[in-house]
Protein backbone atom coordinates (compact mmCIF):
# COMPACT_ATOMS: atom_id res chain seq x y z
CA UNK A 1 0.00 0.00 0.00
CA UNK A 2 1.11 3.34 -1.15
CA UNK A 3 1.67 5.68 1.43
CA UNK A 4 1.65 9.60 1.93
CA UNK A 5 1.78 12.03 5.04
CA UNK A 6 0.60 15.47 5.16
CA UNK A 7 1.45 18.74 7.48
CA UNK A 8 0.54 21.88 7.66
CA UNK A 9 3.78 24.06 7.64
CA UNK A 10 5.58 26.83 9.76
CA UNK A 11 3.17 28.47 11.93
CA UNK A 12 -0.14 27.84 9.61
CA UNK A 13 -2.29 25.85 11.36
CA UNK A 14 -5.34 25.81 9.02
CA UNK A 15 -5.82 22.07 8.45
CA UNK A 16 -8.75 21.56 7.00
CA UNK A 17 -8.23 21.45 3.61
CA UNK A 18 -5.18 18.85 4.27
CA UNK A 19 -7.50 16.60 6.91
CA UNK A 20 -10.26 16.34 3.50
CA UNK A 21 -7.38 15.65 1.09
CA UNK A 22 -5.93 12.75 2.95
CA UNK A 23 -9.54 11.19 3.28
CA UNK A 24 -9.75 11.20 -0.20
CA UNK A 25 -6.38 9.36 -0.33
CA UNK A 26 -7.34 6.97 1.91
CA UNK A 27 -10.71 6.76 -0.78
CA UNK A 28 -8.06 5.78 -3.60
CA UNK A 29 -6.04 3.32 -1.49
CA UNK A 30 -3.16 5.29 0.53
CA UNK A 31 -2.24 5.10 4.03
CA UNK A 32 -2.75 8.07 4.92
CA UNK A 33 -1.10 10.40 8.05
CA UNK A 34 -1.58 13.97 9.16
CA UNK A 35 1.45 15.64 11.27
CA UNK A 36 -0.99 18.35 11.80
CA UNK A 37 -0.85 21.77 12.35
CA UNK A 38 2.47 24.17 12.58
CA UNK A 39 4.74 21.63 11.75
CA UNK A 40 8.83 23.06 12.05
CA UNK A 41 10.36 22.35 8.90
CA UNK A 42 13.28 20.01 10.93
CA UNK A 43 9.89 18.23 12.32
CA UNK A 44 9.09 17.85 8.85
CA UNK A 45 12.72 16.59 7.05
CA UNK A 46 12.99 14.44 10.16
CA UNK A 47 9.73 12.20 9.41
CA UNK A 48 10.19 11.93 5.96
CA UNK A 49 13.51 10.57 6.68
CA UNK A 50 11.81 7.81 9.10
CA UNK A 51 8.76 7.09 7.22
CA UNK A 52 10.08 7.23 3.35
CA UNK A 53 6.49 8.45 2.28
CA UNK A 54 5.59 7.70 -1.30
CA UNK A 55 4.22 11.07 -1.17
CA UNK A 56 4.10 14.22 1.01
CA UNK A 57 1.50 16.89 0.90
CA UNK A 58 2.04 20.16 2.14
CA UNK A 59 -0.22 23.27 3.01
CA UNK A 60 0.16 26.45 3.75
CA UNK A 61 -2.04 29.12 3.99
CA UNK A 62 -1.09 32.54 5.29
CA UNK A 63 1.66 34.83 3.93
CA UNK A 64 3.35 34.02 0.36
CA UNK A 65 6.33 35.85 1.41
CA UNK A 66 6.83 34.08 4.55
CA UNK A 67 5.73 30.85 2.51
CA UNK A 68 8.43 30.99 0.26
CA UNK A 69 11.10 31.13 2.51
CA UNK A 70 10.10 28.05 4.07
CA UNK A 71 9.70 26.63 0.89
CA UNK A 72 13.49 27.49 0.87
CA UNK A 73 14.44 26.08 4.02
CA UNK A 74 12.97 22.41 3.07
CA UNK A 75 14.51 22.75 -0.48
CA UNK A 76 18.29 23.32 1.44
CA UNK A 77 17.35 20.32 4.85
CA UNK A 78 16.39 18.24 1.86
CA UNK A 79 19.61 18.54 -0.28
CA UNK A 80 21.49 18.07 3.43
CA UNK A 81 20.03 14.96 3.95
CA UNK A 82 19.99 13.30 1.01
CA UNK A 83 16.22 13.22 0.40
CA UNK A 84 15.84 15.17 -2.29
CA UNK A 85 14.57 12.84 -4.15
CA UNK A 86 11.20 12.67 -2.39
CA UNK A 87 7.93 13.42 -4.11
CA UNK A 88 6.35 16.53 -2.50
CA UNK A 89 2.83 18.14 -3.60
CA UNK A 90 1.84 21.39 -2.19
CA UNK A 91 -1.99 22.90 -1.44
CA UNK A 92 -2.79 26.20 -0.66
CA UNK A 93 -4.40 29.70 -1.76
CA UNK A 94 -3.92 30.84 -5.00
CA UNK A 95 -1.28 33.14 -4.06
CA UNK A 96 0.68 30.84 -1.78
CA UNK A 97 0.41 28.39 -4.61
CA UNK A 98 2.12 31.28 -7.43
CA UNK A 99 5.00 31.11 -4.87
CA UNK A 100 5.12 26.88 -4.66
CA UNK A 101 5.32 27.31 -8.38
CA UNK A 102 8.27 29.40 -8.82
CA UNK A 103 10.21 27.43 -5.71
CA UNK A 104 10.53 24.60 -8.08
CA UNK A 105 10.29 22.21 -4.62
CA UNK A 106 6.80 20.54 -5.63
CA UNK A 107 5.42 17.58 -8.25
CA UNK A 108 2.56 19.41 -8.24
CA UNK A 109 0.96 22.21 -7.10
CA UNK A 110 -3.21 22.32 -6.22
CA UNK A 111 -4.75 26.16 -5.66
CA UNK A 112 -7.81 25.39 -4.49
CA UNK A 113 -9.68 26.18 -8.02
CA UNK A 114 -9.86 22.03 -8.78
CA UNK A 115 -12.28 20.05 -8.95
CA UNK A 116 -12.09 17.46 -6.74
CA UNK A 117 -11.58 14.78 -9.41
CA UNK A 118 -8.53 16.68 -10.69
CA UNK A 119 -7.14 15.50 -6.95
CA UNK A 120 -8.64 11.78 -7.55
CA UNK A 121 -6.66 11.61 -11.26
CA UNK A 122 -3.67 12.69 -9.14
CA UNK A 123 -3.57 9.78 -6.72
CA UNK A 124 -4.73 7.46 -9.42
CA UNK A 125 -1.99 8.68 -11.87
CA UNK A 126 1.04 8.92 -9.23
CA UNK A 127 2.01 11.29 -11.66
CA UNK A 128 2.25 9.44 -14.88
CA UNK A 129 1.61 12.37 -17.46
CA UNK A 130 0.13 9.74 -20.48
CA UNK A 131 -2.85 11.96 -21.50
CA UNK A 132 -3.87 7.82 -22.83
CA UNK A 133 -3.96 6.76 -19.43
CA UNK A 134 -5.49 10.17 -17.56
CA UNK A 135 -7.97 10.91 -20.76
CA UNK A 136 -9.46 7.82 -22.26
CA UNK A 137 -10.07 9.01 -25.47
CA UNK A 138 -13.55 6.92 -25.33
CA UNK A 139 -16.65 7.46 -23.65
CA UNK A 140 -17.07 4.20 -21.51
CA UNK A 141 -13.33 3.83 -20.23
CA UNK A 142 -13.74 7.80 -19.36
CA UNK A 143 -17.04 6.69 -17.45
CA UNK A 144 -15.51 4.10 -15.14
CA UNK A 145 -12.54 6.19 -14.73
CA UNK A 146 -14.50 9.14 -13.04
CA UNK A 147 -17.89 7.29 -12.04
CA UNK A 148 -19.56 8.76 -9.52
CA UNK A 149 -18.37 12.07 -10.43
CA UNK A 150 -20.05 12.71 -13.52
CA UNK A 151 -18.63 13.61 -16.78
CA UNK A 152 -19.45 17.41 -17.97
CA UNK A 153 -20.37 18.01 -21.60
CA UNK A 154 -21.39 21.16 -22.87
CA UNK A 155 -22.17 22.60 -26.34
CA UNK A 156 -20.30 24.78 -28.13
CA UNK A 157 -20.43 26.71 -31.65
CA UNK A 158 -19.69 30.17 -32.26
CA UNK A 159 -20.35 32.19 -35.52
CA UNK A 160 -17.21 31.75 -37.26
CA UNK A 161 -14.98 28.83 -37.48
CA UNK A 162 -11.84 31.01 -36.22
CA UNK A 163 -13.90 31.95 -33.03
CA UNK A 164 -14.47 27.86 -32.39
CA UNK A 165 -11.43 26.97 -33.24
CA UNK A 166 -9.97 29.36 -30.44
CA UNK A 167 -12.24 29.00 -27.81
CA UNK A 168 -11.90 25.27 -27.97
CA UNK A 169 -8.52 25.42 -27.10
CA UNK A 170 -9.13 27.67 -24.75
CA UNK A 171 -11.71 25.04 -23.35
CA UNK A 172 -9.94 22.37 -23.38
CA UNK A 173 -6.72 24.01 -21.66
CA UNK A 174 -8.99 24.75 -18.58
CA UNK A 175 -10.09 21.13 -17.89
CA UNK A 176 -13.32 22.09 -17.10
CA UNK A 177 -15.31 19.60 -19.02
CA UNK A 178 -14.85 16.15 -20.10
CA UNK A 179 -17.34 16.22 -23.83
CA UNK A 180 -17.08 19.45 -25.95
CA UNK A 181 -20.08 19.13 -28.68
CA UNK A 182 -20.17 20.71 -31.32
CA UNK A 183 -23.31 22.61 -32.11
CA UNK A 184 -23.23 23.45 -36.61
CA UNK A 185 -25.63 25.74 -37.57
CA UNK A 186 -28.74 25.29 -39.40
CA UNK A 187 -27.61 25.72 -42.65
CA UNK A 188 -24.97 22.63 -41.66
CA UNK A 189 -27.15 20.54 -39.96
CA UNK A 190 -29.74 20.47 -42.96
CA UNK A 191 -27.65 21.38 -46.02
CA UNK A 192 -23.85 20.29 -45.53
CA UNK A 193 -24.09 17.68 -48.42
CA UNK A 194 -26.30 20.09 -50.08
CA UNK A 195 -24.40 23.66 -50.27
CA UNK A 196 -26.57 24.85 -53.04
CA UNK A 197 -29.64 24.97 -51.31
CA UNK A 198 -28.22 26.76 -48.36
CA UNK A 199 -29.38 30.81 -47.59
CA UNK A 200 -25.79 31.90 -46.53
CA UNK A 201 -28.04 35.11 -45.00
CA UNK A 202 -28.19 32.90 -42.52
CA UNK A 203 -24.99 31.67 -41.67
CA UNK A 204 -23.67 30.86 -38.26
CA UNK A 205 -27.39 31.31 -37.00
CA UNK A 206 -27.76 28.59 -34.37
CA UNK A 207 -24.04 27.51 -34.21
CA UNK A 208 -20.76 27.75 -36.09
CA UNK A 209 -20.64 27.25 -39.75
CA UNK A 210 -19.01 23.89 -40.74
CA UNK A 211 -18.93 23.51 -44.43
CA UNK A 212 -16.81 21.55 -44.92
CA UNK A 213 -14.91 18.22 -43.39
CA UNK A 214 -11.54 20.25 -42.53
CA UNK A 215 -13.61 22.48 -40.42
CA UNK A 216 -14.92 19.55 -37.80
CA UNK A 217 -10.77 18.52 -37.82
CA UNK A 218 -9.05 22.00 -36.86
CA UNK A 219 -11.88 22.08 -33.96
CA UNK A 220 -11.14 18.43 -33.42
CA UNK A 221 -7.11 19.30 -33.19
CA UNK A 222 -7.93 22.65 -31.23
CA UNK A 223 -8.74 20.09 -28.29
CA UNK A 224 -5.86 17.94 -28.00
CA UNK A 225 -4.34 19.43 -25.11
CA UNK A 226 -5.25 20.28 -21.32
CA UNK A 227 -7.61 17.48 -20.31
CA UNK A 228 -8.09 15.79 -23.63
CA UNK A 229 -11.68 16.08 -23.71
CA UNK A 230 -13.72 13.97 -25.90
CA UNK A 231 -15.92 15.59 -28.79
CA UNK A 232 -18.82 14.85 -30.83
CA UNK A 233 -21.09 16.33 -32.74
CA UNK A 234 -24.89 17.07 -33.26
CA UNK A 235 -25.97 14.36 -35.52
CA UNK A 236 -27.64 16.66 -38.75
CA UNK A 237 -31.09 17.23 -39.88
CA UNK A 238 -30.71 15.25 -43.21
CA UNK A 239 -28.24 12.79 -44.59
CA UNK A 240 -27.67 11.50 -40.89
CA UNK A 241 -25.72 8.33 -42.06
CA UNK A 242 -23.24 10.91 -43.98
CA UNK A 243 -22.90 12.88 -41.24
CA UNK A 244 -22.28 9.78 -38.74
CA UNK A 245 -19.25 8.92 -40.94
CA UNK A 246 -17.50 12.28 -41.72
CA UNK A 247 -18.02 12.88 -37.57
CA UNK A 248 -16.21 9.58 -36.52
CA UNK A 249 -13.60 9.78 -39.54
CA UNK A 250 -12.90 14.09 -37.98
CA UNK A 251 -13.61 14.02 -34.33
CA UNK A 252 -13.79 10.62 -33.36
CA UNK A 253 -17.28 10.99 -32.43
CA UNK A 254 -17.94 9.77 -28.87
CA UNK A 255 -21.43 9.02 -29.63
CA UNK A 256 -24.14 9.78 -31.96
CA UNK A 257 -26.93 11.45 -30.90
CA UNK A 258 -29.93 10.31 -32.98
CA UNK A 259 -33.78 11.03 -32.85
CA UNK A 260 -36.17 8.32 -33.53
CA UNK A 261 -38.88 10.53 -34.74
CA UNK A 262 -37.55 14.00 -34.81
CA UNK A 263 -35.89 16.32 -37.52
CA UNK A 264 -38.15 15.87 -40.18
CA UNK A 265 -41.45 17.21 -41.08
CA UNK A 266 -42.36 16.87 -37.42
CA UNK A 267 -40.97 19.82 -36.65
CA UNK A 268 -39.77 21.49 -40.07
CA UNK A 269 -35.93 21.27 -39.23
CA UNK A 270 -35.58 19.17 -42.29
CA UNK A 271 -38.13 18.09 -45.50
CA UNK A 272 -37.91 14.43 -44.62
CA UNK A 273 -40.92 12.65 -44.32
CA UNK A 274 -41.59 11.29 -41.02
CA UNK A 275 -42.10 7.19 -41.54
CA UNK A 276 -38.84 7.96 -44.06
CA UNK A 277 -36.68 9.94 -40.98
CA UNK A 278 -37.74 6.75 -38.61
CA UNK A 279 -36.22 4.68 -41.50
CA UNK A 280 -33.34 6.51 -41.76
CA UNK A 281 -32.59 6.80 -38.04
CA UNK A 282 -33.06 3.53 -36.97
CA UNK A 283 -30.77 2.60 -39.84
CA UNK A 284 -28.09 4.96 -38.59
CA UNK A 285 -28.12 3.69 -35.29
CA UNK A 286 -27.37 0.22 -36.94
CA UNK A 287 -24.77 1.67 -37.78
CA UNK A 288 -22.95 3.46 -34.92
CA UNK A 289 -23.85 -0.10 -33.35
CA UNK A 290 -21.82 -2.04 -35.70
CA UNK A 291 -19.00 -0.11 -34.57
CA UNK A 292 -19.35 -0.14 -30.58
CA UNK A 293 -19.84 3.23 -30.77
CA UNK A 294 -22.70 4.59 -28.02
CA UNK A 295 -25.71 6.19 -29.05
CA UNK A 296 -28.61 8.63 -27.64
CA UNK A 297 -31.88 8.85 -29.00
CA UNK A 298 -32.98 12.55 -28.40
CA UNK A 299 -36.38 12.11 -28.30
CA UNK A 300 -38.18 12.03 -25.05
CA UNK A 301 -37.36 15.50 -24.40
CA UNK A 302 -38.49 16.69 -27.50
CA UNK A 303 -42.33 16.12 -26.84
CA UNK A 304 -41.57 18.05 -23.30
CA UNK A 305 -40.26 20.59 -25.30
CA UNK A 306 -43.79 21.02 -26.84
CA UNK A 307 -46.17 20.56 -23.78
CA UNK A 308 -46.74 17.00 -24.59
CA UNK A 309 -47.85 15.62 -21.29
CA UNK A 310 -45.69 13.45 -18.70
CA UNK A 311 -46.95 10.03 -19.80
CA UNK A 312 -46.49 10.76 -23.45
CA UNK A 313 -42.21 11.65 -22.35
CA UNK A 314 -42.09 8.80 -20.47
CA UNK A 315 -42.95 6.04 -23.38
CA UNK A 316 -41.26 7.75 -25.34
CA UNK A 317 -38.02 7.76 -23.31
CA UNK A 318 -38.96 4.28 -23.40
CA UNK A 319 -39.87 3.65 -27.06
CA UNK A 320 -36.26 5.02 -27.97
CA UNK A 321 -34.36 2.91 -26.02
CA UNK A 322 -36.23 0.03 -27.35
CA UNK A 323 -35.14 1.13 -30.94
CA UNK A 324 -31.98 1.14 -29.95
CA UNK A 325 -31.43 -1.98 -28.30
CA UNK A 326 -33.19 -3.53 -31.48
CA UNK A 327 -30.61 -1.62 -33.48
CA UNK A 328 -27.86 -3.60 -31.86
CA UNK A 329 -26.69 -0.52 -29.75
CA UNK A 330 -24.59 -2.09 -26.15
CA UNK A 331 -23.73 1.44 -25.00
CA UNK A 332 -27.11 3.45 -24.64
CA UNK A 333 -26.91 6.99 -23.75
CA UNK A 334 -29.85 8.17 -21.90
CA UNK A 335 -30.79 11.39 -21.72
CA UNK A 336 -33.13 13.26 -19.10
CA UNK A 337 -34.26 17.04 -19.29
CA UNK A 338 -35.49 18.91 -16.68
CA UNK A 339 -37.44 21.71 -16.31
CA UNK A 340 -39.26 20.77 -19.41
CA UNK A 341 -42.54 21.69 -20.15
CA UNK A 342 -42.06 24.87 -17.82
CA UNK A 343 -43.96 24.90 -14.82
CA UNK A 344 -42.78 21.60 -13.89
CA UNK A 345 -42.03 21.41 -9.86
CA UNK A 346 -38.74 19.97 -8.63
CA UNK A 347 -40.86 16.82 -7.37
CA UNK A 348 -42.75 15.79 -10.43
CA UNK A 349 -39.63 16.33 -12.76
CA UNK A 350 -37.71 13.92 -10.56
CA UNK A 351 -40.74 11.22 -10.36
CA UNK A 352 -41.26 11.73 -14.09
CA UNK A 353 -37.18 11.01 -14.75
CA UNK A 354 -37.23 8.26 -12.64
CA UNK A 355 -40.30 6.45 -14.25
CA UNK A 356 -38.49 7.49 -17.42
CA UNK A 357 -35.14 5.57 -16.29
CA UNK A 358 -36.91 2.38 -14.50
CA UNK A 359 -39.14 1.88 -17.49
CA UNK A 360 -35.68 2.10 -19.80
CA UNK A 361 -33.26 0.13 -17.27
CA UNK A 362 -35.54 -2.77 -17.81
CA UNK A 363 -34.23 -3.54 -20.95
CA UNK A 364 -30.63 -3.81 -20.01
CA UNK A 365 -28.37 -6.91 -20.32
CA UNK A 366 -25.12 -8.43 -20.98
CA UNK A 367 -25.66 -6.79 -24.52
CA UNK A 368 -27.62 -3.46 -23.40
CA UNK A 369 -25.94 -1.00 -20.94
CA UNK A 370 -27.50 2.33 -20.18
CA UNK A 371 -25.62 5.53 -18.85
CA UNK A 372 -27.93 7.95 -17.48
CA UNK A 373 -27.48 11.93 -18.59
CA UNK A 374 -29.10 14.74 -17.20
CA UNK A 375 -29.40 18.06 -18.04
CA UNK A 376 -31.05 21.52 -17.66
CA UNK A 377 -34.07 22.74 -20.01
CA UNK A 378 -32.86 25.34 -22.00
CA UNK A 379 -36.25 27.34 -22.20
CA UNK A 380 -36.15 28.05 -18.37
CA UNK A 381 -33.35 29.98 -17.86
CA UNK A 382 -33.36 33.49 -17.08
CA UNK A 383 -31.85 36.39 -19.68
CA UNK A 384 -30.54 37.78 -16.43
CA UNK A 385 -27.50 35.95 -15.82
CA UNK A 386 -26.91 35.98 -12.35
CA UNK A 387 -30.53 34.42 -11.69
CA UNK A 388 -29.47 31.82 -14.77
CA UNK A 389 -26.60 30.94 -12.81
CA UNK A 390 -29.19 29.88 -9.58
CA UNK A 391 -31.06 28.05 -11.63
CA UNK A 392 -28.49 26.22 -13.53
CA UNK A 393 -27.03 25.29 -10.01
CA UNK A 394 -30.45 24.55 -9.00
CA UNK A 395 -31.13 22.24 -11.62
CA UNK A 396 -27.76 20.46 -11.28
CA UNK A 397 -28.76 19.54 -7.56
CA UNK A 398 -32.34 18.11 -8.76
CA UNK A 399 -30.85 15.86 -11.82
CA UNK A 400 -28.22 14.49 -9.11
CA UNK A 401 -31.45 12.20 -8.29
CA UNK A 402 -30.33 10.22 -10.80
CA UNK A 403 -26.78 9.43 -9.66
CA UNK A 404 -26.14 10.71 -13.64
CA UNK A 405 -22.93 9.18 -15.59
CA UNK A 406 -23.28 12.32 -17.48
CA UNK A 407 -24.28 15.40 -16.31
CA UNK A 408 -24.79 18.24 -19.88
CA UNK A 409 -24.49 21.63 -18.66
CA UNK A 410 -26.27 24.17 -20.46
CA UNK A 411 -24.53 27.37 -19.96
CA UNK A 412 -26.35 30.02 -17.63
CA UNK A 413 -25.61 32.84 -20.99
CA UNK A 414 -28.11 30.51 -22.63
CA UNK A 415 -31.50 32.47 -22.36
CA UNK A 416 -29.87 35.41 -24.01
CA UNK A 417 -27.13 34.64 -26.10
CA UNK A 418 -25.64 31.64 -27.49
CA UNK A 419 -22.66 30.55 -25.22
CA UNK A 420 -19.10 32.45 -25.50
CA UNK A 421 -16.08 30.05 -24.64
CA UNK A 422 -15.01 32.12 -20.83
CA UNK A 423 -19.28 31.42 -20.09
CA UNK A 424 -18.58 28.13 -20.76
CA UNK A 425 -16.02 27.78 -18.20
CA UNK A 426 -17.78 29.55 -15.88
CA UNK A 427 -21.13 27.20 -16.20
CA UNK A 428 -19.04 24.45 -15.70
CA UNK A 429 -17.50 25.45 -12.93
CA UNK A 430 -20.80 26.27 -11.16
CA UNK A 431 -21.46 22.72 -11.66
CA UNK A 432 -17.76 21.45 -10.64
CA UNK A 433 -19.04 23.78 -7.25
CA UNK A 434 -22.40 22.02 -6.97
CA UNK A 435 -20.94 18.17 -7.22
CA UNK A 436 -18.00 19.68 -4.78
CA UNK A 437 -20.67 20.03 -2.05
CA UNK A 438 -23.28 17.66 -2.69
CA UNK A 439 -22.47 14.75 -4.83
CA UNK A 440 -21.16 12.56 -1.93
CA UNK A 441 -23.46 12.43 0.85
CA UNK A 442 -26.47 13.66 -0.36
CA UNK A 443 -29.81 12.84 1.61
CA UNK A 444 -31.86 10.82 -1.26
CA UNK A 445 -34.53 12.82 -3.28
CA UNK A 446 -36.24 9.72 -4.07
CA UNK A 447 -37.94 8.34 -1.43
CA UNK A 448 -40.03 11.22 -1.35
CA UNK A 449 -43.64 9.65 -0.78
CA UNK A 450 -45.36 12.05 -3.99
CA UNK A 451 -42.12 11.11 -5.89
CA UNK A 452 -42.67 7.84 -6.00
CA UNK A 453 -46.36 8.12 -6.30
CA UNK A 454 -46.28 9.91 -9.21
CA UNK A 455 -43.49 7.83 -10.49
CA UNK A 456 -45.31 4.84 -10.21
CA UNK A 457 -48.49 6.80 -11.82
CA UNK A 458 -46.41 7.51 -15.01
CA UNK A 459 -45.19 4.18 -15.27
CA UNK A 460 -48.69 2.95 -15.19
CA UNK A 461 -49.99 5.22 -17.40
CA UNK A 462 -47.15 4.58 -20.29
CA UNK A 463 -47.34 1.22 -20.09
CA UNK A 464 -51.49 1.37 -20.89
CA UNK A 465 -50.14 3.93 -23.88
CA UNK A 466 -47.30 1.34 -25.53
CA UNK A 467 -50.03 -1.53 -25.19
CA UNK A 468 -51.95 0.40 -27.58
CA UNK A 469 -48.91 1.43 -30.02
CA UNK A 470 -48.55 -2.15 -30.14
CA UNK A 471 -52.09 -3.45 -30.35
CA UNK A 472 -52.58 -0.95 -33.43
CA UNK A 473 -49.54 -2.75 -35.29
CA UNK A 474 -50.53 -6.58 -33.94
CA UNK A 475 -50.08 -8.60 -37.16
CA UNK A 476 -49.54 -5.55 -39.73
CA UNK A 477 -45.71 -5.95 -38.48
CA UNK A 478 -43.72 -8.16 -36.89
CA UNK A 479 -42.57 -5.38 -34.13
CA UNK A 480 -44.97 -2.91 -34.03
CA UNK A 481 -42.66 -0.53 -31.33
CA UNK A 482 -39.78 -0.23 -34.15
CA UNK A 483 -42.45 -0.23 -37.45
CA UNK A 484 -42.31 2.93 -38.75
CA UNK A 485 -45.62 3.13 -40.16
CA UNK A 486 -47.16 1.92 -37.57
CA UNK A 487 -45.43 4.89 -35.43
CA UNK A 488 -46.34 7.29 -37.88
CA UNK A 489 -50.01 6.26 -37.74
CA UNK A 490 -49.91 6.78 -33.88
CA UNK A 491 -48.59 10.54 -34.55
CA UNK A 492 -50.83 11.22 -37.20
CA UNK A 493 -54.39 10.15 -35.25
CA UNK A 494 -53.30 11.57 -32.53
CA UNK A 495 -51.82 8.72 -30.08
CA UNK A 496 -48.68 10.29 -30.05
CA UNK A 497 -49.56 14.42 -29.60
CA UNK A 498 -49.12 17.34 -28.48
CA UNK A 499 -50.97 20.97 -28.98
CA UNK A 500 -48.01 22.14 -30.58
CA UNK A 501 -49.09 20.22 -33.59
CA UNK A 502 -52.71 21.98 -33.81
CA UNK A 503 -52.97 23.65 -37.19
CA UNK A 504 -50.75 21.42 -39.14
CA UNK A 505 -52.59 19.36 -41.87
CA UNK A 506 -50.57 16.07 -41.77
CA UNK A 507 -50.62 16.02 -37.71
CA UNK A 508 -53.41 16.07 -34.98
CA UNK A 509 -52.64 18.50 -32.51
CA UNK A 510 -56.27 18.08 -30.65
CA UNK A 511 -54.56 17.17 -27.23
CA UNK A 512 -55.37 19.57 -24.28
CA UNK A 513 -52.14 19.36 -21.82
CA UNK A 514 -51.92 21.62 -18.28
CA UNK A 515 -49.73 21.76 -15.39
CA UNK A 516 -51.32 20.43 -12.06
CA UNK A 517 -49.65 20.58 -9.00
CA UNK A 518 -46.32 20.88 -10.90
CA UNK A 519 -46.66 17.91 -13.67
CA UNK A 520 -48.17 17.96 -17.15
CA UNK A 521 -51.13 16.03 -18.06
CA UNK A 522 -53.61 15.58 -20.33
CA UNK A 523 -56.81 17.36 -19.65
CA UNK A 524 -60.51 17.33 -20.93
CA UNK A 525 -60.95 20.09 -23.61
CA UNK A 526 -64.50 21.23 -22.02
CA UNK A 527 -64.20 20.24 -18.17
CA UNK A 528 -60.48 20.72 -17.43
CA UNK A 529 -60.43 17.77 -15.24
CA UNK A 530 -57.09 14.83 -16.03
CA UNK A 531 -57.67 12.39 -18.22
CA UNK A 532 -56.37 8.78 -18.08
CA UNK A 533 -54.77 7.34 -20.65
CA UNK A 534 -57.33 4.54 -21.15
CA UNK A 535 -60.28 7.58 -21.05
CA UNK A 536 -57.80 9.51 -23.46
CA UNK A 537 -57.24 6.37 -25.66
CA UNK A 538 -61.02 5.30 -25.63
CA UNK A 539 -62.04 8.73 -27.10
CA UNK A 540 -58.96 8.76 -30.04
CA UNK A 541 -60.76 5.47 -30.59
CA UNK A 542 -64.48 6.78 -30.82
Amino acid sequence: MKTIIGAAIGSCVHVSGLYHFLKLAEAEGYKAESLGPAVPVSRLIKIIGEKKPDIVALSYRLTPETAAEIFSDIKVALKNTGLEGIRIIFGGTPPVAAEAVKSGLFERVFDGTEPVEELKRYLRGGGVSDEKILFPDNLVERIEQKYPYPLIRHHFGRPTIEETVEGAALIAEWGVLDVLSIGPDQNAQEHFFHPEEMDHSQDGAGGVPLRKPEDLEAIYKATRRGNFPLVRCYAGTRDLLKWAEMSVKTINNAWGAIPLTWYSMLDGRSKRPIPEAIRENQEVMRWYAQRGIPVEVNESHQWSLRDAHDTLAVAMAFLAAYNAKKAGVKYYVSQYMFNTPPGTSAAMDIAKMLAKNEMIEELIDNDFKVFRQVRAGLAHLSPEPSIAMGQLAASAVISLALKPHILHVVGYSEGDHAIKAVELIQSCNIIHGVLGNVLYGMPGMTNDRKVQERKNELKAEAKVLLDELWRRGEGKSEDPWTDASNIYDAIKTGLLDTPHFQGISYLCGKIITRIIDGACYAVDRDTGEKLTEKERIMELNH
